[in-house]
């Protein structure tokens, strides 16, 4: 069902969250570094790291956050050996806890009048009301506001700061957000802001990142430790379409969720009313690490300037997904990376990254001696 949002306030008017695809003038990475996310794969994980690096310098900065010198020296040592033009590669010494940028880094919101100009939406992280290191994480937009000199817009809910992750969320650039109940309703697992409601949620997206139209998905897939979030089963492709995975084995534990949201899809309506155009994307078979279901997926892709890089399993079905995504991009290469290390880490590629959108003015520029050269 569609439903119409209240009019921004005064203060966030004219700000919107571009999509994806819309231009860059950067993609943020957080350098790994938190060996616990991946028990004896650390090394590897860097290695996918410098290949994301390596592809997507083809068409924007990639900005990395690193803890220190020496953490920075160790990233370059990797990019060198992967031959990604370090020319175009900014290093912020911003101290993390974890790697996964996409849901701590910094939400950009735009605006092209009175003049061209971006913001930082200010929302909260606490490691998805999970884990229980995230001070550092939850501080990086702030710090990187200052760095940017870009302003920083606070967001709140009847006097409280807003907890949100990236990761929850995805938009289409022109009114429509997608999220799941899962994540953001549940008052028992995982809650993020406790008390706010549907209506609360809808009204704080609308006034924060310029949406109109919030479409409420049900459930996230199997393995996947955030509790629901979006990314990981359902993107926007353009305006009008997103790709939903779908999973063919009815005995499998994700069947039946994907096909709820497959008919929640069905119903709901764009920003203008019209029908939501849906491809399904395959899923992976099963992957498993220690007994435990890894959220292995075909959707947790990143559209960059350049290129779209896809997670792919070593699956069957990793050509049919690139293919897929394939026809929705043709102005820029589909490119799979090697996933199935990453994925132990319960994320894979979109969850490591976060865009900042390109304006005709962008903030002011970056203090050079504030960042590591």
């Amino acid at each position: 069902m569609r439903r119409s949002l209240k009019k921004p306030s005064s203060s966030m008017h004219g700000f919107r969250m571009p999509a994806e695809w819309e231009s860059h003038e950067a993609t943020w990475l957080g350098w790994p570094h938190h060996a616990s996310d991946w028990p004896g794969k650390l090394a590897a994980i860097h290695w996918v790291y410098a290949e994301m690096v390596r592809k997507l310098v083809d068409g924007e900065k990639v900005r990395i956050l690193v803890n220190s010198k020496p953490h920075e020296d160790r990233a370059k040592r990797f990019l060198r050996r992967a031959c990604a033009d370090l020319n175009k590669v900014e290093f912020f010494r911003i101290p993390t806890n974890r790697g996964w940028t996409r849901d701590f880094g910094p939400i950009f919101v735009r605006r092209d009048k009175p003049i061209p100009q971006s913001a930082i939406a200010r929302f909260r992280f606490n490691a998805w009301a999970r884990y229980s290191e995230w001070k550092k994480d939850d501080q990086v937009p702030v710090r990187l506001a200052k760095r940017l000199d870009c302003p920083l817009l606070p967001i709140s809910w009847q006097g409280k700061d807003v907890v949100l992750e990236g990761g929850s969320i995805d938009v289409n650039g022109a009114g429509t957000l997608l999220t799941t109940e899962e994540c953001l309703l549940d008052p028992h697992i995982q809650v993020r802001n406790p008390g706010m409601s549907r209506d609360d949620y809808e009204t704080v997206l609308g006034e924060s990142l310029g949406v109109t139209n919030v479409v409420w998905l049900h459930k996230g897939i199997a393995g996947d430790d955030t509790h629901g979030h979006v990314d990981d089963f359902c993107r926007f492709v353009n305006r009008q379409t997103v790709v939903l995975c779908q999973e063919r084995n009815a005995y499998d534990e994700n069947s039946r969720p994907l096909a709820e949201n497959r008919e929640r899809l069905d119903s709901a309506r764009l920003e203008d009313g019209s029908k939501i155009e849906i491809v399904p994307l395959p899923m992976p078979s099963p992957l498993y690490c220690d007994g435990q279901r890894l959220p292995a997926s075909y959707a947790n892709f990143y559209i960059g300037n350049a290129a779209v890089l896809v997670p792919t399993f070593n699956d069957s079905n990793d050509r049919v997904a690139l293919g897929i995504l394939s026809e929705f991009f043709r102005d820029r290469p589909v490119i799979g990376i090697h996933a199935v290390d990453l994925v132990w880490g319960f994320g894979a590629i979109h969850c490591l990254t976060q865009q900042q959108p390109a304006l005709n003015v962008s903030c002011n520029e970056v203090r050079r001696d504030e960042c590591g050269s």
